[in-house]
């Protein structure tokens, strides 16, 4: 029992210490700042020192006693050194050198303190003047007092400057013998336990306040930094791409060039429509490990959305680039392993240059978007540099998108029909359905001038379906014995409902479905697509027949 009791003591008492010195659970951060709040302050370190100074003069012209001259200028001199010290300081960061300003500190207010408590405890011993003894003494009382709360921040300073401002009074007053003092002595006494447990007291507040602020602002930082992060692959989002690339731009140096790469996965809808999206999320961390080991150092990657990646570097030259192009185009076309399936993604890929390209960020990446268009209308897995020309035949094509889509409105359509002969007979046996578009202002339209672009928008599956429409009402004009036949787009095959339309087309028409013949491309049966297959049953199984449009 006897054991325990002196072990909890012990505790206590290297607790109180602990406390005392300002360490515990204070990190160095907190701890860093808890002495930045020692000169914090200097105008009330100025105001308390012109007391100590003044009083400390005064009694020593008063007295005039040697010693107590003696103190006053020591006192003088280490007060002037303070203020000096502590000016300077505050106009400086302390925090580098936390430890060492501390001890600095405490070396300058110990001997401040000492000295204030000496000048008044001599008063009392000397006998100097009455006056001069409560001068002396309210200033190494007040010194005392007010310090326990200036200095708080660290308990060993405030308390060490307490006890030594107002001990060597208690010991003059009790030398002296008289009641009064005796009185006066045990009332300064009873001060010294309140002050120091008003200065624990605060700092335990001021240290729970800077350990909360502290934790704040690391959650903060955290949680800023998941607000910057994709969560599937662990690259940078689009939010944390644009923090990165105005640094990366404000630290770019000359003459390197900052190269963006613009890459769209080719063939990743396939595998989130066919496998789900946990394979497809497992596909994206894999690119994304692909695209660290390729980017060089330094290089800022990113899932900008969806499928879209980003990569941001210095190279110094466009051949840099292509190489670096190369090498990622090679990789991702390499297949994927995920639970057993090989899956081959692929990607199309934009480059643009700055500051060939691109001034800033941002028309950097607009260069970049446009070159990734111009890759995909290539073909897969290719990559295109951005090049001027870009924005004037993205102009173009915008501009015959919505005039197409309003020539579908405004009936500028027309279908004319191209026929087949049997060559043994010499009867025509089915027809060719073929769009012209006649602009009412610009004449007739080249379909290898819109067909395109109406593949590469989507306006080819309201077209296709148009077309299959409109053939099919000509058809069921026509002898039984003539088919007609409609080429199809890869895009209207895919598109969900698409055996439907045609289906429609045929009920509108009243035309038998074996009259009917689809062209589709070679290129569509080498797709391991799901849907296409699922079309082709089903408009096989209504008699619907199909031919291979170009073969070889």
């Amino acid at each position: 029992m006897a054991c325990a009791l002196r072990s909890c003591s012990i505790d206590k008492l290297r607790d109180f210490l602990a406390l005392m010195k300002g360490s515990g659970s204070v990190d160095d951060r907190a701890r860093s700042l808890l002495v930045e709040t020692l000169y914090t302050q200097p105008a009330s370190l100025a105001i308390g020192a012109a007391n100590g100074i003044i009083s400390s003069v005064i009694a020593a012209w008063i007295s005039g006693n040697r010693a107590i001259a003696i103190i006053a200028a020591i006192l003088t001199a280490v007060a002037v050194a303070r203020i000096a010290f502590s000016v300077r300081q505050a106009r400086m960061h302390p925090l580098e050198y936390s430890r060492r300003l501390e001890i600095l500190y405490e070396l300058g207010a110990f001997t401040y303190a000492a000295l204030i408590g000496l000048v008044a405890a001599l008063c009392i011993w000397f006998h100097v003047d009455g006056q001069v003894q409560v001068m002396t003494v309210a200033v190494a009382l007040c010194y005392g007092t007010g310090i326990a709360a200036r200095n708080a921040g660290r308990p060993i300073i405030a308390i060490g400057q307490l006890f030594l401002a107002q001990v060597p009074v208690i010991i003059a007053l009790l030398s002296i013998g008289s009641l009064t003092y005796i009185f006066l002595a045990i009332t300064v006494a009873l001060l010294l336990p309140a002050m120091t447990s008003i200065s624990l007291n605060v700092f335990k507040v001021l240290r729970k306040s800077i350990i909360a602020a502290e934790t704040s602002a690391r959650l903060a930082d955290k949680m800023q930094a998941l607000a910057r992060t994709d969560v599937v692959t662990g690259l940078a989002n689009r939010a944390g791409l644009n923090h990165q690339l105005v640094e990366k731009q404000m630290a770019l140096c000359d003459p390197h060039k900052l190269a963006l790469f613009w890459l769209d996965l080719d063939r990743f809808k396939e595998v989130n429509d066919t496998l789900g999206h946990p394979v497809g999320d497992r596909v994206l961390a894999e690119v994304a490990v692909r695209l660290r080991d390729q980017a060089p150092p330094g290089a800022t990657i990113a899932r900008f959305g969806g499928d879209e990646f980003i990569i941001v570097c210095e190279l110094p030259t466009r051949f840099e680039s292509e190489r670096l192009a190369g090498a990622i185009l090679e990789d991702l076309g390499r297949p994927f392993r995920v639970t057993g399936e090989r899956l081959e993604v692929g990607c199309s890929m934009g480059i643009a240059l700055m500051p060939d390209d691109g001034a800033d960020i941002d028309r950097l990446m607009q260069a970049a978007d446009l070159a990734l268009y111009h890759a995909k209308i290539n073909g897969r897995n290719q990559a295109s540099f951005f090049d001027p020309s870009m924005t004037r035949d993205l102009v173009r094509r915008k501009e015959i998108e919505a005039e197409l889509r309003n020539a579908l409105q405004q009936d500028e359509l027309s279908i004319f029909f191209q026929p087949i002969v049997d060559l043994e007979t010499g009867r025509i046996r089915t027809f060719e359905a073929l769009v012209r578009w006649f602009h009412p202002i610009k004449g007739e339209m080249r379909p290898d001038e819109f067909i395109p672009v109406a593949e590469e928008t989507g306006v080819i599956i309201t077209l296709g379906n148009w077309i299959a429409t409109q053939a099919a009402r000509a058809c069921a004009q026509w002898p039984e014995d003539v088919t007609v036949a409609v080429n199809l787009s890869p895009l209207q095959i895919k598109a969900p409902g698409a055996a439907l339309g045609i289906l429609n087309a045929l009920k509108e028409a009243n035309l038998d479905p074996r009259r009917l013949e689809l062209e589709v491309t070679e290129s569509l049966f080498l797709e391991d697509n799901d849907n296409t297959g699922r079309f082709i049953e089903e408009l096989s199984a209504k008699g619907i027949r199909f031919a291979l449009d170009d073969f070889g």
